[in-house]
């Protein structure tokens, strides 16, 4: 494809190498919270996204209201994954909503979501929740996808209308990006994205040509990991997903990859890998510089 024209809006040459530093899940648990904090006051992350629906989305808006140059966006969230720990919808779905397990909180997993849930009931969960989020005084940057379960070819049109409509980004990647795969895009949506994307490009909406993150089964030898991923960026944008949190006792209690989530924390609280984006030849950007190069 062509070179992603947001570089040049954003004042950069096609051949650069961007990188937003995000990190998910923000809100999920008060680790995730403190984590946040910590990272940007070092400076290794650009970005992050909050999970309206969790117990600690106050903490998240309050913390985003003091700290108003924080990039916070919003991570659209249909599940709720785990099995001690759950979460369901903030919109006005009632117990019949196909967004509801037989518990009442979203369902765990992508297809039942798929199954159970109508577009109609997705575009007014991600419409709430970017609500919600602005109303507590987040100066939402973007929207992007918990678990990819949006960006699904039955919502994804609710997914960009949400964000676009208030003239925000999204986490968008075209399909020629590296780690497209992540995404759990299959042949036969890549066939039917193209045109999709193709206009979408055409009218102004940012995308990505990069989606990379850092593993949550592999809490050993992360460092290298890290390195290894910021050093092979692709030209052009790229969104590079971490999942840090400090360890706790809730933490622990909530999540089998509790310590992957700890090494993510730990690995970009090191000087040794501020020092090394600082040499490498990439440029990290937040997705505010994208969303205020979209509003001109």
């Amino acid at each position: 494809m062509k070179p992603n024209p947001y570089l040049q809006k954003m004042g950069y040459s096609n051949t650069d190498r961007l990188v937003i530093i995000h990190t998910d899940d923000i809100g999920m648990c008060h680790a995730s919270v403190q984590a946040f904090k910590d990272l940007w006051a070092v400076g290794t992350i650009t970005s992050g996204a909050v999970m309206v629906p969790c117990p600690w989305f106050p903490a998240t808006a309050q913390m985003c209201r003091e700290n108003p140059e924080m990039d916070m966006g919003v991570h659209a969230t249909l599940n709720a994954e785990w099995t001690n720990y759950r979460w369901g919808p903030v919109s006005e779905a009632g117990a019949g909503s196909g967004l509801r397990d037989e518990t009442g909180y979203f369902h765990q997993w992508h297809q039942a979501v798929y199954d159970n849930a109508s577009p109609e009931d997705v575009e007014a969960e991600v419409n709430a929740q970017i609500e919600m989020a602005l109303k507590a005084g987040i100066d939402a940057t973007h929207v992007d996808s918990h678990m990819g379960t949006i960006m699904s070819p039955l919502f994804i049109q609710s997914y960009v209308q949400a964000a676009s409509s208030r003239l925000l980004p999204n986490m968008l990647p075209r399909l020629d990006a590296k780690g497209i795969e992540m995404m759990g895009v299959s042949e036969a949506d890549m066939i039917s994205y193209a045109p999709v994307m193709e206009m979408l490009e055409g009218i102004g909406v940012p995308t990505l040509n990069g989606i990379v993150a850092m593993p949550l089964d592999q809490p050993d030898g992360q460092m290298e990991i890290a390195k290894n991923l910021l050093g092979n960026l692709p030209e052009g944008i790229t969104h590079f997903i971490l999942h840090p949190s400090i360890d706790t006792p809730e933490l622990r209690a909530i999540a089998p990859d509790w310590e992957s989530r700890v090494s993510n924390y730990n690995t970009f609280m090191s000087d040794e890998l501020k020092k090394f984006i600082e040499s490498e030849d990439i440029k990290p950007i937040g997705y505010r510089a994208i969303r205020d190069a979209m509003r001109k």
